[in-house]
């Protein structure tokens, strides 16, 4: 068989295989794919390459997240802490045995299937704050940067931001954000915060709302993911797709967790990450009592003492992207 036959025929297989996994009758790749890129700021265009959209529109109604209809009770985290020689979970143990020498925080490493996970620990909740680019308004900052200069210990991506020009610069913050009482940004979105009595509070609220319920500190995003030791009701595959992520939450006895995803795919391809499912059934097995998802993909980062400790995946040397805001521990 001539050479020239044994590659046409390698190429029709090929085109075979893509029709089959694009059209074929299973659709568990062909929802992630679109769930997935439907979720992105600027990579929509690659589901509407391939369906239309009554098909995606169909899609996205088949693989959604029902969230709890509540608003955190604060009443229910009671801040008590113990450690114990014995624990109901090898979960249980991972969060409340502390690092030698480090009564603020642990990190704790684990793989799933597609994802590298951080899940930093936090005995103080009294400690964690947002952190802002000093260009806020104008232009965003790496989180790194903003880490550096706050002088925080571990910094996680926040919420949301207004795209102005489609450039992705990250200078304002889109719905509410409050920082160390101060209203920075007005609105009405699901608010993410913690009060003044360091209760991490999560419910539908305006700014002067969130002020009014003492939350000290605040971003706008969600999904929510527990509300009040609730989870929310994943249909299908929860219409997110996989993808880099990062979560707040607040477990019973008050210690916070900052969770954070990598993705195992290459930089610039399919880059791999979580679905809300598992990130459900991650926070649950560590306890989570009151969670949120925060801004995820190209603007997951984690830092440690002003370092980049994961893999961020923006289109930058660095892999950061800029970004209005941040939760840090100092």
């Amino acid at each position: 068989m001539k050479k020239s036959t044994i590659i046409m025929i390698l190429i029709d297989l090929c085109a075979i295989a893509c029709f089959f996994i694009f059209y074929g009758p299973i659709n568990t790749f062909r929802d992630y794919f679109v769930t997935t890129a439907m979720n992105t700021m600027h990579h929509q265009y690659l589901a509407r390459i391939f369906y239309s959209e009554k098909t995606i529109n169909n899609i996205l109604a088949s693989n959604q997240i029902l969230v709890v209809d509540e608003t955190t009770d604060a009443s229910q985290i009671k801040f008590e802490y113990v450690e114990n020689d014995t624990y109901e979970s090898i979960y249980e143990e991972q969060v409340l045995k502390k690092d030698p020498d480090n009564d603020l925080y642990k990190i704790i490493e684990f793989d799933g299937s597609g994802y590298h996970a951080y899940l930093t620990v936090i005995y103080d909740p009294a400690r964690v704050t947002t952190t802002r680019s000093d260009y806020y308004g104008v232009t965003g900052e790496y989180l790194s940067e903003m880490a550096r200069k706050s002088n925080s210990i571990i910094a996680i991506n926040g919420g949301s931001f207004v795209d102005v020009g489609g450039v992705g610069n990250g200078a304002r913050a889109a719905g509410v954000f409050i920082s160390g009482g101060e209203i920075i940004e007005e609105g009405y979105c699901g608010v993410i915060g913690i009060t003044n009595d360091n209760v991490l509070t999560l419910g539908y609220m305006s700014s002067w709302e969130a002020k009014n319920r003492g939350i000290r500190d605040a971003v706008c995003f969600g999904p929510f993911l527990i509300v009040n030791g609730k989870s929310s009701t994943i249909i299908g595959n929860g219409g997110y797709g996989v993808d880099p992520r990062t979560v707040i939450a607040q477990r019973k006895d008050g210690i916070m967790l900052f969770l954070t995803i990598d993705g195992s795919g290459n930089k610039y391809g399919f880059r791999g990450g979580a679905s809300m499912g598992e990130l459900i059934s991650i926070l649950e097995r560590y306890g989570a009592y009151n969670a949120a998802n925060l801004d995820g993909g190209a603007s997951t980062v984690l830092a440690l003492n002003g370092k980049t400790i994961n893999h961020p995946v923006a289109y930058s040397d660095s892999g950061e992207r800029c970004l209005p805001n941040g939760w840090i521990l100092r």
